[in-house]
């Protein structure tokens, strides 16, 4: 078998046997292949897609590639809530805590924030002392007293993802939809869980910007996970404004914290809200997404919620006492307001540029090495919907050093987008795909 038939197959529409897609994923993992014949491979995928064998074969081969995470001693119904990435989006931190005080587990391997976007363990990270569980013993610990087992990614899980990634962040492939699917299924099929509920983001701050190739990779996502015999739930959220009000690190961890008081901004707690409803629907406790609102609301009013974040920070090495005192995270030296300089309603908020304005004075990463400060941060004070006089304040911007602080503000001014006509609030959930 030649690779070169094989990059010839796939341009010219033919479809590769699971033999031919082994035997190429294989090869390349260890380093038969030559990187210019797997870019000649993705790049014929990407316009040429893949049939559904194709690409349960090949996501299939790229979670054997690596070490497979079982739980059979975690005696719990198990979620693998994934968000494809946006601005301000703290709904693990939220949900696993309601899911453990509902009595299910969160099995997931989390990730950091790259670009725009916060990642889990970065926001996790803003807490002294704490550690992300590297180990599956590790996370079992965890997840037996707490109901939360929140894992950091490892080398040894999908090597191959890692290397395709890399392959395809340089030779313009990264939006190829079966290869985003394959991508994040391979990692969900890797960890143990009883239900994946998949968090796709939608409009300006998110990977789709339309909610057709939206709709496309969530249809893709469910027929890997049928395939792979994985009980797979799809929600379509709005990120055509940032999720929530607070945006950096530690900021998140306290509106996270906040919402867990009941004191829930509308558009992440349907957010969440919706999620913890699928899982107990998946679980079989409720039949109708609605009858799950009341038990959600009774482990939030009970404070059950909360001692269950607060037990998981003190596991993983933190100090749980921060979910009453906020002096205990790290917070920035300096506060600028933003003030509007024109009037109107709210009709979008850019969340790729309020996700860059929090980004360049500290709070995520331009590339993978640079570190983070998890004091610095944004609040922005209206949504969309809202009316916004000339000079009233929009927007807090927190932070340490000032090298980049104007341009954070003009950033945040340039995202609010205005308009005379009163604009509807918009919903935070556009599509559930079940």
């Amino acid at each position: 078998m030649r690779i070169v038939d094989l990059i010839e197959k796939k341009r010219e529409k033919e479809e590769l046997t699971k033999e031919e897609i082994k035997f190429l994923l294989n090869e390349y993992l260890m380093g038969n292949v030559p990187d210019y014949q797997m870019s000649a491979f993705l790049m014929a995928t990407y316009f040429n897609d893949m049939t559904a064998g194709e690409l349960l074969e090949f996501t299939m081969t790229m979670r054997d590639s690596g070490d497979t995470v079982e739980f059979d001693d975690i005696d719990k119904f198990l979620v693998d809530k994934h968000s494809t990435g946006g601005v301000g989006d703290k709904v693990t931190i939220v949900l696993a805590p309601i899911l453990s005080a509902l009595g299910m587990g969160t099995t997931k391997l989390s990730g950091k924030g790259l670009g725009h976007t916060g990642g889990t363990i970065d926001k996790f990270e803003s807490i002294k002392g704490f550690k992300f569980s590297k180990t599956r013993d590790d996370v079992v610990k965890i997840a037996n007293k707490t109901g939360i087992g929140l894992m950091g990614y490892s080398d040894k899980i999908v090597p191959l993802d890692k290397k395709i990634y890399a392959l395809r962040d340089v030779t313009a492939t990264v939006p190829s939809i079966p290869l985003i699917a394959s991508s994040i299924m391979s990692k969900k099929l890797a960890i143990q869980s009883d239900v994946i509920i998949l968090d796709v983001k939608v409009g300006d701050g998110a990977f789709m910007k339309d909610i057709e190739h939206a709709k496309e990779l969530a249809r893709r996502m469910i027929e890997i996970g049928t395939g792979a015999g994985r009980k797979v739930k799809v929600v379509l959220s709005n990120m055509d404004e940032p999720l929530g009000y607070l945006i950096g690190n530690a900021n998140e961890i306290i509106e996270s914290i906040e919402m867990l008081k009941g004191n829930a901004p509308k558009d992440l707690k349907e957010v969440v809200y919706t999620i913890a409803e699928l899982a107990l629907k998946a679980k079989g406790e409720i039949t109708e997404l609605s009858e799950g609102i009341e038990k959600i609301d009774a482990v939030i009013n009970s404070g059950l919620a909360l001692s269950k974040l607060r037990e998981f920070i003190a596991e993983s090495g933190g100090n749980g006492d921060l979910v009453d005192d906020y002096s205990i995270l790290p917070a920035a030296k300096n506060k600028i307001e933003v003030f509007s300089n024109k009037e109107g309603y709210v009709s979008k908020i850019k969340a790729e540029e309020v996700g860059k304005a929090a980004m360049i004075i500290g709070a995520g990463r331009a590339t993978k090495e640079d570190e983070v400060d998890h004091a610095v941060g944004l609040k922005i004070l209206k949504k969309v919907g809202d009316k916004i006089k000339k000079g009233e304040k929009i927007a807090e911007i927190y932070y340490n050093d000032a090298k980049n602080v104007e341009d954070s503000k003009n950033m945040i001014l340039d995202a609010y987008v205005l308009q005379d006509e009163k604009v509807l609030e918009p919903k935070a959930i556009l599509e559930i795909i079940e």
